[in-house]
């Protein structure tokens, strides 16, 4: 098969879909991998380093989506991307679409084959492929919400984990999935002070267990959430219904009752984000103010240490890669129904649940899609 892996073009999105080590794995199996020139360089990954392992380097995207079958990425396909895309195309990447209805769109309208990497599942009902770039943006909210707490970005002025005789930030942390779970082990090892939210009791009780009195766990009943969202420093959102829309917990309401200069970090919104007033932002310009609470709400947020997410994702995502490859994106998620999971689109057919139900397509099983 020809795998293609185009250099990602989203702001400030350093990622890319495969390492030179994982082309030498595909390119020793008998695959063709084309990379886009400079796909890789931003992160140390050369040009060289590709043709090293057997790829074929191409001068543009154009090129590599008109040789390629399998297009393999990390972020969502812009809209420059989405017209380049055909039926004969399948696109592995994260997707992100029950927020996004122009996307979805389009990858309807282009007949391709969308295989979300964030709706991939394992035999333990778990996200393999959406983990590793959770664990990063989870402790890099953390990082993200001291830096915003500081004056000068419109915070507080308040140091997380204080100093002696001066109290540390209250830190909210909503959601103890793999992302709140990060930015719980971030902010306690800082010192800060710490209320994690789930509806989960058996999770808060193992993370009682594992922090004992550092942190408190609190049930997630509206009253609850509302207390603590109105007394923190900073609140790090890290709600996830997979494959659809983050619920609205923080209302604007909450917000005005927050301190003033006080942030949130709501790392749900490459799923619409789970705060009211909160709206995509990019590394570019990564804030806005509203009711006098500074959000932090970059869409990318690993993109910011893009060597680290790079191998984290490769790492995961490779076994995935090889599947379509070896058998073909049909054969493989019949094969594979964890794999299948993560179809999102196929030939002109919304084949998500949670997607069809955002923006009113109708649904069909990913089975009866491939079947035709």
């Amino acid at each position: 098969m020809k795998i293609g892996v185009p250099r990602e073009i989203k702001n400030h999105e350093y990622r890319v879909g495969m390492t030179p080590a994982s082309v030498r794995e595909l390119t020793g199996s008998g695959h063709q991998v084309l990379v886009e020139v400079g796909a890789g360089a931003a992160i140390g990954f050369t040009d060289d380093s590709y043709r090293d392992a057997g790829a074929r380097l191409v001068e543009s995207a154009e090129e590599v989506f008109r040789e390629a079958g399998l297009i393999v990425k990390v972020k969502e396909p812009q809209k420059q991307e989405r017209q380049l895309l055909q039926a004969h195309h399948t696109l592995f990447t994260y997707l992100h679409l029950a927020p996004d209805e122009p996307q979805t769109r389009d990858l309807v309208a282009s007949g391709a084959t969308c295989i979300a990497y964030e709706t991939v599942t394992d035999s333990h009902g778990h996200l393999p492929l959406l983990a590793p770039m959770s664990e990063v943006a989870g402790r890099m909210s953390v990082q993200a919400g001291a830096h915003c707490l500081e004056r000068f970005m419109g915070g507080r002025g308040v140091l997380l984990g204080g100093v002696p005789g001066v109290n540390p930030a209250r830190v909210t942390i909503i959601g103890a999935g793999m992302v709140g779970q990060n930015a719980l082990a971030m902010a306690v090892g800082l010192g800060a002070d710490v209320s994690i939210l789930d509806v989960n009791v058996e999770v808060l009780r193992e993370l009682d267990q594992r922090y004992g009195n550092r942190i408190r766990t609190v049930f997630s009943s509206g009253e609850q959430l509302e207390q603590c969202v109105t007394e923190s420093d900073l609140v790090i959102g890290a709600v996830l219904i997979p494959g659809a829309s983050a619920p609205k917990l923080v209302t604007r309401d909450m917000l005005r009752r927050m301190p003033e200069g006080s942030v949130i970090v709501d790392v749900a919104i490459d799923q619409g984000g789970c705060v009211e007033t909160s709206r995509p932002t990019t590394h570019d310009d990564p804030v806005f103010t509203e009711e006098g609470v500074v959000h932090y709400c970059v869409a990318n947020m690993p993109g910011a240490v893009a060597r680290t997410s790079t191998l984290a994702l490769n790492n995961a995502t490779l076994p995935f890669i090889r599947q379509l490859a070896d058998k073909g994106p049909v054969e493989a998620m019949a094969a594979n129904p964890h794999l299948l999971d993560g179809l999102n689109v196929h030939d002109g057919k919304v084949t998500y649940r949670e997607v069809a139900e955002a923006h009113g397509y109708d649904f069909t099983e990913p089975e009866k899609a491939l079947a035709g």
